[in-house]
């Protein structure tokens, strides 16, 4: 039985361009820097919290990967949601959705874009406990 889920692994085509903004436009640190036979991996987290870490996966070995079928999603819970989507506006990146509140998610705020591979991101932000 798994305990916890540790990362998840995406293709991308300009590794530094790919951490640069994951780094700044979501906060996130690079934690770990792995060489293998066919591909460079930067694995990004933040610092301190036990959440899943994002690896970007720059592959090596000549092949021609599929980087334009994205049908997944990677999802942060992010403390401001219109700041993190002025943040990758700001990166050149597309905002699919702008942030709105979700009665169905108890008030949520929700709101969808894209890293600069195409992989799509949605944040959420909590509402406040009372």
């Amino acid at each position: 039985m798994a305990e916890y889920l540790s990362a998840v692994g995406i293709a991308v085509v300009d590794l530094e361009l790919a951490v640069g903004f994951y780094e700044r436009a979501l906060g996130m640190t690079s934690l770990q820097t792995i060489t293998l036979p066919t591909m460079k991996e930067i694995v990004l987290g933040f610092e301190g919290t036990r959440s899943a870490a994002v690896i970007l996966m720059k592959y090596t070995d000549g092949t021609q990967h599929e980087n334009n079928k994205r049908d997944g999603k990677l999802v942060f819970y992010v403390n401001n949601v219109p700041e993190k989507i002025e943040a990758i506006r700001g990166a050149g990146c597309r905002v699919e959705r702008e942030p709105e509140v979700i009665d169905s998610m108890g008030g949520a705020i929700i709101a969808f874009a894209r890293d600069p591979d195409g992989h799509q991101l949605e944040l959420i932000q909590k509402p406040p406990q009372n």
